[in-house]
């Protein structure tokens, strides 16, 4: 059964992931993030979202992995403590949001790919320059949050604010919680635009969500 309606009250009762929940291989993590909820709290307003779709990378092992030259003032946050967010900037337009795992000294990370709206849907629809009508459609809902460029740019997340962030910290202000929801079946794919390690299946997808960026899992 799935957990009653999220109303704010009941999403600000709801605590951040353990620490312990990243400190496994990003595989795992990566699996498990599927159906949790990302929330940035701004002021009173939660914006909240389901993620819906990730990737896995693996640390120094992984040729796809910012953790693969070494560590670096760039790459640093990837090898400490676990839960903590990884934030970099590409293509000089958009912002990616990693969250790292493993214990610390062990590189690894989770990308978060897509976001199901949930909460503080207008907000988002403004950081993300985007009108709404009355009654947003999935189509126009789905240009809010699915892709990692258009999940940061709607959640306010930036590599200046929230890079290196303590997301299993109550005090923080970005963070990712359970609210019960039960377990949908998962897709696994190769990870997007990962040329030097194109044979891994390591990017997850909640199978057929209509926010999984790209096209959809079916």
């Amino acid at each position: 059964m799935n957990p009653p309606a999220l109303t704010s009250q009941s999403l600000a009762r709801l605590s951040p992931l353990a620490r312990t929940f990243y400190a496994r291989d990003p595989r795992d993590v990566a699996r498990d993030l599927l159906g949790k909820l990302l929330v940035r709290r701004q002021g009173r307003l939660l914006l909240t979202g389901r993620i819906v779709e990730t990737e896995a990378y693996l640390g120094v092992s992984d040729p796809g992995a910012h953790a693969y030259v070494g560590r670096t003032p760039r790459n640093a946050v990837l090898f400490g403590p676990p839960g903590h967010a990884y934030v970099y900037f590409i293509y000089g337009n958009h912002y990616c949001t990693n969250i790292s795992c493993q214990p610390a000294g062990y590189a690894g990370c989770v990308l978060l790919r897509a976001l199901e709206p949930v909460s503080g849907i207008e907000s988002m629809a403004r950081l993300r320059s985007i009108t709404l009508g009355a009654n947003p459609s999935p189509t126009q809902l789905r240009q809010l949050t699915s892709g990692p460029g258009r999940l940061s740019q709607a959640m306010s997340i930036t590599r200046e604010r929230d890079n290196a962030k303590d997301l299993c910290s109550p005090e923080s202000d970005l963070y990712i919680t359970d609210d019960g929801s039960r377990d949908s079946p998962v897709s696994a794919t190769p990870r997007v635009n990962v040329t030097r390690a194109p044979l891994d299946e390591w990017r997850y997808v909640i199978t057929g969500n209509q926010f999984v960026s790209g096209k959809k899992m079916s």
